[in-house]
């Protein structure tokens, strides 16, 4: 049986990778995103939707799922506390955190069901350490490493598994103004271990295997991906 994926954040960066990646394995895959249909291959079934707002659209179009990739978030161009508004950090959490809760929560219900279901949230290396982000951004990562293990633990008896990506720097569109003039890509270059940016689609492979039935014996695992910069 063809298994039904939802990727958050298709339109482009990891999420695009993700959502590419699992069509060409032959899932079925459904993309939401706030900007436009990315436009590759007819096959994703597309929601545009602000995951900040009312949900109802995406839960009608789609009421349950196999697997679900709660990928999108955004950054915080590395602002300190002192210069992070009320409006900000609410925006941050909005996307990074509780959008994640609020979908979760839905599918969790159907997941429960069928006592079946893969869960993978976007972490990030800012889920573990400071420096990956700004205050904003490096609090709401944690928080979600924390939502990520405890629904792993509340959940693992009932066939439904809980991952988390924890990703360093990837070049994407949202980490674009790190490659203009004056811009950060050449310093986080030198300061990973190996020496590049990831791609996407190394994230996006990872997925892949999390969602295929390999990982069993896997449960609440935030795995980083980070080109060994956690090692430092």
């Amino acid at each position: 049986m063809t298994k039904t994926v939802l990727v958050t954040g298709a339109s482009s960066g990891i999420g695009r990778a993700q959502a590419l990646t699992f069509l060409e394995n032959g899932y079925r895959v459904y993309g939401v995103d706030k900007d436009e249909n990315p436009g590759f291959l007819n096959e994703l079934r597309f929601i545009k939707l602000d995951l900040t707002g009312d949900l109802t659209p995406l839960f009608t179009s789609l009421p349950e799922v196999d697997i679900l990739c709660n990928t999108a978030g955004i950054l915080d161009d590395y602002r300190p506390l002192h210069e992070t508004s009320d409006e900000d950090w609410e925006q941050i959490f909005a996307i990074n955190l509780t959008a994640t809760i609020k979908i979760t929560r839905f599918y969790l219900q159907k997941m429960l069901e069928k006592k079946s279901g893969i869960i993978i949230n976007m972490c990030s290396i800012a889920s573990f350490l400071a420096g990956g982000g700004g205050a904003a951004y490096t609090a709401s990562k944690h928080a979600l490493a924390g939502l990520t293990k405890q629904i792993a633990l509340d959940y693992a008896d009932k066939n439904i598994q809980v991952f988390g990506l924890a990703p360093g720097a990837v070049k994407t569109a949202m980490t674009a103004a790190d490659f203009e003039p004056g811009g950060q890509a050449d310093l986080v270059t030198e300061q990973t271990p190996i020496k590049r940016w990831l791609d996407p689609q190394e994230v996006a492979d990872v997925s892949l295997f999390l969602a295929s039935g390999k990982a069993a014996a896997m449960q609440g695992e935030i795995i980083k991906i980070d080109g060994g910069w956690s090692l430092k």
